[in-house]
């Protein structure tokens, strides 16, 4: 019997603008796309399915596009162009993810989980549990500003996995542990495997995705290279990365800026999404909106000063306009009129 479909990729593409500079950015938002601005597609036509009970590796080298999948499939961030599926609710686990710096470790518990939709006596029940699993002692009284990512990464994963998550998203949250908290996650992915839950694991270390995962899908600068059994992707990626290594400097570079050049060039099939476009405004809707936004503190400025706005434009007696503003006179308690 086949089994569900928990999360699915259709032609999902992500596209990122480059400004050189804030008022680029700023010019962005009102006028048209043009041929001067640059745009970075982090990821292009990316389709996969991962299934009810799967746990699902996603592997490759640093800019390939694992964090942006990651973030999509939690709804950090919004795909440009496909469809994303998810059946279920979503928790993701980065390093420092949702955590508030100001707020000791105490707070960032409550936050989240009341975030989550948990009650206080359901965070009041979770919380020796929670404290237990981070295992950081007194720094639970301290600002999370003050931790290392090592305790940050320990209490992002304690309330991730006690949130009862359908679908958990780790996010290279292991890489920085200890040996005693990693085997602790282990034990504790583990038991999500067997309870029949979906994990999906972003991570560089081939050792915890063979020990960890049924599939990988190994990621290359956007797009998908390989996706299938976990042994069998690990060792063709283990191999690329050792050829890889073995080349000289230059050819290395020659071969990322090239990849890099592609990731740069105008997306050439557009795949219908409506989701992901429904709240995109051409350049018409923006210069009316930037006229609505001009005439309402117009009219904000006249009521704040107790102006009327025909009155602004109201002709004097000898043909020139005058402005008739209304005050008040604080040693008689009236309103009177100047003209």
């Amino acid at each position: 019997m086949a089994k569900n479909i928990k999360v699915a990729f259709k032609h999902v593409s992500k596209e990122y603008d480059l400004y050189q500079n804030k008022s680029d950015k700023i010019k962005g938002l009102f006028l048209p796309k043009n041929k001067q601005r640059q745009s970075f597609w982090a990821l292009r036509d990316v389709n996969f399915n991962i299934h009810d009970g799967e746990t699902v590796g996603l592997i490759g080298i640093n800019g390939s596009g694992k964090s942006t999948i990651s973030n999509i499939m939690s709804g950090v961030i919004p795909p440009t162009q496909g469809e994303v599926v998810i059946n279920g609710e979503t928790s993701l686990i980065a390093i420092a993810v949702g955590l508030k710096g100001p707020l000791t470790g105490y707070e960032n518990v409550r936050l989240k989980l009341l975030m989550h939709g948990l009650k206080t006596s359901e965070i009041d029940a979770l919380m020796p549990s929670i404290i237990d699993f981070a295992d950081i002692g007194d720094f639970m009284n301290q600002p999370i500003k003050n931790y290392s990512s090592g305790m940050r990464s320990r209490l992002g994963f304690a309330i991730s996995v006690h949130t009862d998550p359908d679908i958990l998203v780790i996010d290279e949250a292991l890489s920085v542990g200890d040996q005693t908290f990693y085997k602790k996650c282990v034990d504790k992915i583990t038991e999500f495997k067997e309870a029949g839950r979906t994990i999906v694991f972003v991570s560089h270390s081939l050792g915890q995705m063979k020990s960890l995962c049924d599939r990988i899908i190994w990621m290359h600068y956007g797009q998908i290279r390989e996706m299938g059994e976990a042994q069998e992707v690990a060792d063709k990626y283990d191999e690329f990365v050792r050829w890889f290594n073995g080349q000289s400097k230059s050819y290395k570079k020659e071969y990322q800026d090239d990849f890099k050049r592609k990731q740069k060039r105008p997306q050439k099939v557009i795949y219908p999404n409506p989701s992901a476009n429904k709240y995109k405004l051409s350049w018409f809707d923006k210069i009316a909106l930037t006229v609505l936004i001009a005439l309402a503190i117009f009219f904000g400025y006249c009521v704040g000063t107790g102006q009327s706005v025909l009155g602004m434009f109201k002709a004097s007696d000898d043909g020139h306009p005058a402005v008739t503003q209304t005050v008040k006179s604080t040693e008689l308690g009236k309103t009177k009129q100047l003209y």
